[in-house]
């Protein structure tokens, strides 16, 4: 199993060589679409990002006095040892 395993690593490895030294010149165009396109992905994921952790995010912003204020006893129910 292990003689297995090892035949396909040195495969896939000899293959990335391979078409690595063999790859030729591109003459690509990139048009200025392109990066709207990259900016517009990226957006997404951020705002997509943002709406799934909404609650996480707003309960780092809202203060938690109220919740400490409601446990806590009023001073008309406490009474003092004299």
């Amino acid at each position: 199993m292990a003689y297995r395993a090892k035949l396909i690593i040195v495969n896939i490895f000899l293959f990335v060589m391979l078409s690595l030294s063999l790859e030729r010149q591109g003459h690509a165009y990139v048009d200025p679409g392109s990066s709207l396109l990259l900016f517009q992905s990226f957006s997404a994921v951020v705002s997509a990002g943002l709406f799934y952790f909404r609650r996480r995010i707003k309960t780092l912003f809202i203060s938690t006095s109220k919740t400490e204020t409601s446990s806590a006893p009023s001073d008309s129910s406490v009474s003092e040892p004299r």
